[in-house]
Parts: structure tokens; C-alpha cells; sequence
């Protein structure tokens, strides 16, 4: 990788916007430097807007760097107005808690690469503590509230209805503040964050100046959005999020499968280690043959991997498999309820799997792969019907508890692609 940072951060299209380069492009000459990047834990977990700011640390760490992950105890309490149309609500100080917890579980394990390099700060740790005429009186008091204003975070807000709070007003001091304090502390001298930080990030630069006579510096990124302008990871269902319990490796590998050609494109450029010249092999090969998506697979494959590992990456190709035919042997019925999602499905009792079972004559006429039980025994004496993908060519088969495939699930088919799922409850 080139060891010139700014320049690979342009060349994969990862900066927005800069301070002065010539000058930042100086202090990132010396390996060993800090770069930090924040995450408020509004959530118990990232989401994949989120993956940016990840994947600039993971360069960050690849050019020899050390990056530095705050999380944002303290600041989670307001809530950022950037990039908001309408006030946060507050958490009570358990739901922070438990959103800290998780979002450091998270970027530590991102981060994995970079060893004891990576720094995972709580600003918190220092706010906690700070009395409200002490802060104003060494902080604010270097804040010119003309500077404040004329943000665009703040701007944009002051013109709604709504307008703006003076606590979410004091958010802008409080990330000043925190750029500050990881010179102090670390030498941290460049913060990065997305293209909506901007404002944040000048205002520290203008404090740390002002307070220490310190050169601090700042890149934003573009926000992760689709070609048509709408932000990626968002779904009809909702957010793509990283932790597993809220999307399945298996959702989040379809995300990726599933995206446009070009946007594809632009998140294997962005959002992998792969090199500049492998990610633009895969956009040769993106020309000469789209179908065969070979840059989704990649991408899928790489962010699976790096956001679940080796298992969830496996049990999201198996997951996949499944969708296109592989035999269903051991998934839980959650699994199966994500793999099949959008197919139809049919609650049964479950005493009808008691005794002789249930005829799949009948089960295949509720879940409507069959009009009529006549042309349900047709279809299974030529072939076409499968139990958990499994073809079975008796009319006669009754379905008992030896077919779930979960606790009271199992899945019908009929031929290659009709699928239904029938639940037992």
C-alpha cells in the first residue's frame, strides 16, 4: 500500500473535503502517527454508514499509523446535530451503557489488525467529572459564537421549525474539546469523520489553535450513499447493522450481493484492503461480463468476513446455498425465517405433526404450491416437490416432527424456485 495516506484515501475516493495537504501530508510522513475518528453509541450497534469511518482507521493502520476509536460516553448524552433534521431523543444512562458496550465490542473487532495499535477512548473518561463554569470558562470562552453559527449543522437546523436546542448547540464544544484533549494526551493531530463532521472538525482545529497554538488537521469522507443519492444500508425492513442479532450474516451478505454495478464498484474501491490494481481488475471485469457479479461476490465476501468473521461469512454462503436448493439439514428457525423472509408461509397447529402427521398432499394446497390435492399428487409423482429440498416422490408422505427442519419450521418447494414455509405453532 502507498505510504503516502492522503494520496490512497484519494485514490479509493475517500476524501471530501481537507485541511491544508501540503501541511498534513508533512505530518503524516512520520510512521507512528495518531489519527482519530468518534462514534457516539446511539445504538448498541454500528451500522453500515459506519463502515467508512472503520475501514479509514483500518488504512490509517496499514500505512503504519496508529488510529485512535473515540467513543463518545459523553457526547452520546446530546447527541450530534450534523447531518439531523430533528433533536436526538436522550438515553437514560443504562441504554448508554449498553450502546458503549456493544459499539467498542464492534470497532475492536474491525480493528483486530491493528494489534496493540489501536487506541479505544471514551470521552467520558474525561468529561466525567468537569464542572459547567469550568468548561464555559476554559473552553467556551475560546468558541467565537459567529464561528458556531455560521456551521452548516447549525445553520440548516436554526431554519426549521424545530430549530435547534442550546444542548445539541453544545455539542459542536464538546467534540472541540475532544480533539484537543487527544493532542494533549496522545498527539493525535488529525480527526477524519464523515462529510457531515466537517463543521465539528474545523472548530476543534480553531480551538486547538487557539488554546495551544497547535496545528491540528482534519479529512471528511464522502457519506456512503448509492449511485441515486439515497444512503446505503438502508432497506424497506430497515438498517443494515453490524452485530448479528440485529442483521444475520446471511442479510447482511444479500446487501452486498444485491447492490447496482456501479455501486458495487465504488464500495470495493472504498470499503476493502483489496489493492488499486485488484479493484481494478474487478471493474474490467464488471464490463466484459456484468452477470456474473463478480464484484458483489467479492465485496460481499470481503465485509462478511470483516463484520462476522470466518463463521458468519460460512453461514452466510450456506444460507445462500440453501435459497438455491442445498438440502436443509441443522438451521434454527430464525435462520430459516431470514432466508425465506419474503416467500409465503402457513401456520399449522402443531398437534397436526402428532400420529400419522400431516398429509403434504393438504400442507401443499394451505401454503398454495398446489391448487388442488389432485394436482398436489401430481406434481410430487412427476418429481417437483421437495421438504426442506429434499425431493419426496411419495403422495402418500405425511409430514411428523421428523421433517422440521427448525424447532416448527420446514421448508416446501415446487420445482425449482416456488417456495413456502410451514411453520408449526
Amino acid at each position: 500500500m502507498p505510504h503516502d495516506l492522503l494520496t490512497e484515501f484519494e485514490a479509493r475516493g475517500l476524501v471530501h473535503q481537507s485541511t491544508d495537504a501540503a501541511a498534513l501530508r508533512d505530518w503524516l510522513a512520520t510512521p507512528g502517527r495518531r489519527v482519530y475518528a468518534g462514534f457516539d453509541p446511539t445504538a448498541d450497534s454500528l451500522h453500515v454508514g459506519h463502515l467508512v469511518a472503520l475501514v479509514l482507521l483500518r488504512c490509517v493502520a496499514r500505512a503504519g499509523h496508529e488510529p485512535v476509536a473515540l467513543v463518545g460516553g459523553a457526547t452520546g448524552m446530546i447527541g450530534d446535530p450534523s447531518g439531523r433534521s430533528e433533536e436526538r431523543n436522550l438515553l437514560s444512562p443504562e441504554e448508554l451503557a449498553a450502546n458503549i458496550a456493544g459499539v467498542e465490542r464492534q470497532i475492536r473487532a474491525v480493528l483486530s489488525s491493528a494489534g496493540d495499535r489501536v487506541h479505544v477512548v471514551n470521552n467520558a473518561d474525561w468529561m466525567r467529572g468537569v464542572g459547567y463554569l469550568e468548561f464555559l470558562r476554559d473552553v467556551g470562552k475560546h468558541v467565537p459564537l459567529s464561528q458556531m453559527l455560521a456551521k452548516d449543522s447549525v445553520k440548516s437546523r436554526l431554519d426549521r421549525d424545530g430549530g435547534l436546542s442550546y444542548t445539541e448547540f453544545s455539542y459542536m464544544l464538546l467534540q472541540s474539546w475532544d480533539f484537543v484533549h487527544l493532542g494533549d494526551v496522545l498527539d493525535c493531530r488529525v480527526q477524519i469523520g464523515g462529510s457531515d463532521q466537517w463543521g465539528n472538525i474545523t472548530a476543534g482545529i480553531e480551538l486547538g489553535r487557539r488554546l495551544r497554538s497547535r496545528d491540528l488537521h482534519g479529512i471528511t469522507c464522502p457519506l456512503l450513499t448509492k449511485a441515486d443519492g439515497t444512503k446505503m444500508g438502508k432497506t424497506a425492513s430497515g438498517a443494515i447493522w453490524l452485530d448479528p442479532k440485529r442483521t444475520s450474516p446471511y442479510r447482511f451478505y444479500q446487501y452486498w450481493i444485491n447492490l447496482d454495478d456501479d455501486d458495487a464498484g465504488r464500495c470495493l474501491l472504498r470499503l476493502t484492503d483489496l489493492t488499486l490494481d485488484e479493484t481494478a481488475a474487478f471493474d474490467a471485469k464488471r464490463a466484459a461480463a456484468p452477470a456474473a457479479r463478480d464484484t458483489q461476490k467479492r465485496l460481499a465476501e470481503e465485509l462478511t468476513r470483516l463484520v462476522h468473521g470466518d463463521a458468519g461469512l460460512a453461514a452466510a454462503r450456506q444460507a445462500t446455498d440453501i435459497f438455491f436448493g442445498a438440502e436443509i439439514t441443522s438451521l434454527d428457525d430464525q435462520s430459516l425465517g431470514e432466508i425465506f423472509a419474503d416467500v409465503p408461509s402457513h401456520e399449522f397447529a402443531r398437534t397436526t405433526l402428532d400420529g400419522d402427521g400431516l398429509a403434504l398432499v393438504e400442507a401443499l394446497k394451505a401454503t398454495g404450491l398446489a391448487q388442488s390435492a389432485s394436482a398436489a399428487r401430481r406434481t410430487i409423482e412427476q418429481g417437483g416437490i421437495y421438504v426442506n429440498n429434499r425431493r419426496i416422490a411419495d403422495a402418500a408422505h405425511r409430514l411428523t416432527a421428523q421433517d422440521l427442519a427448525g424447532t416448527a419450521t420446514l421448508v416446501l418447494r415446487s420445482g425449482k424456485k416456488s417456495y413456502a414455509v410451514a411453520r408449526f405453532v
